[in-house]
């Protein structure tokens, strides 16, 4: 705080910027972290109720407070397997014979599932890129800063050791100094908030992917047409 009511008004832009930087990084981060939490609490309890009844999966009703990305490509599963085999259905002219899934409509269903997990991945990741930007943009003006810093110490050297000089070699050196540090504490929690955000959501990628081959696996199993 003595480094910014010190410099002048370019130096306080710069003070400014930084503290937006560093409000913004842990805005994303702290949301992100709470969002992630929220959607690990509620994976097991809808992980659990649908494969404890996947013998009649297409019959399995979830309540919203399960809400999460399983439930939702499981949702998308179960809509484009309901809508395919009504189609089927309708083809067959009213015939009471089973009804059942060909090849193509087993890939048509994981397209779609394939959709709905790429979407849901996508939705996690979002914003993301304020983390990854903040990285590199806070030392940068951190570096602007000290530069500033620089040129406000040499003019107020060439003014001569009068007392307005002297204030501006002070106020320069400590925007010189402030900012640089300031870029760096900024930079480096929002580099391991990111590595961390993205390890995490990795980890629910690939953790959604064995969850949707297998909810493909178990349609496969009960609705596919052996050939």
């Amino acid at each position: 705080m003595s480094a910014y009511r010190e410099s002048d008004g370019f130096g306080k832009l710069i003070f400014f910027s930084l503290f937006g930087l560093s409000i913004l990084s842990w805005a994303v981060l702290i949301h992100k972290t709470l969002l992630l939490n929220r959607v690990e609490k509620g994976r097991e309890g809808a992980r659990q109720k649908i494969l404890k009844e996947k013998e009649h999966l297409l019959d399995i009703g979830i309540p919203n407070e399960l809400a999460s990305p399983f439930v939702t490509l499981f949702r998308s599963l179960k809509g484009k397997t309901k809508e395919v085999l009504e189609k089927n259905h309708y083809f067959k002219q009213g015939s009471d014979a089973p009804v059942y899934l060909s090849r193509s409509d087993m890939e048509l269903i994981e397209g779609s599932v394939h959709n709905s997990l790429a979407s849901q991945t996508k939705s996690l990741e979002k914003n993301l890129f304020i983390l990854s930007t903040v990285v590199t943009v806070a030392p940068f003006l951190g570096l602007l800063g000290t530069v500033w810093g620089i040129l406000l110490t040499f003019a107020g050297l060439q003014q001569g050791s009068s007392l307005g000089s002297s204030q501006l070699i002070m106020g320069g050196l400590s925007t010189a100094l402030a900012t640089t540090v300031l870029g760096l504490v900024i930079a480096i929690p929002a580099l391991i908030g990111y590595n961390y955000l993205k390890n995490r959501i990795r980890e629910l990628h690939g953790e959604m992917e064995d969850f949707s081959a297998e909810l493909i696996g178990t349609v496969e199993l009960q609705y596919r047409k052996v050939e």
